[in-house]
């Protein structure tokens, strides 16, 4: 599976100390598997929308029966 070409790849930064040339392929390897696996499990549920949802328009809402006619009382 590959990435959408819009979405760069992670950015990695040491913050503190010196990571050696093993350290930081080490690091790589376990984030880059764990992402994988991540990936590979994420589910997204797709709402089931029928195609009558879809085309039909919404209700109205109801009408206010406690204003009078022409909105005066009396």
């Amino acid at each position: 599976m590959s990435a959408p070409l819009d979405e760069q790849p992670p950015a990695l930064q040491i913050t503190r100390g010196t990571a050696s040339e093993e350290e930081l392929a080490a690091l790589i390897a376990v984030v880059t598997d764990a992402y994988s696996h991540e990936a590979e499990d994420a589910v997204a549920e797709e709402p089931h929308v029928s195609a009558w949802t879809r085309t039909q328009r919404a209700l109205r809402s109801p009408l206010r029966r406690d204003i009078p006619w022409g909105r005066f009382s009396g």
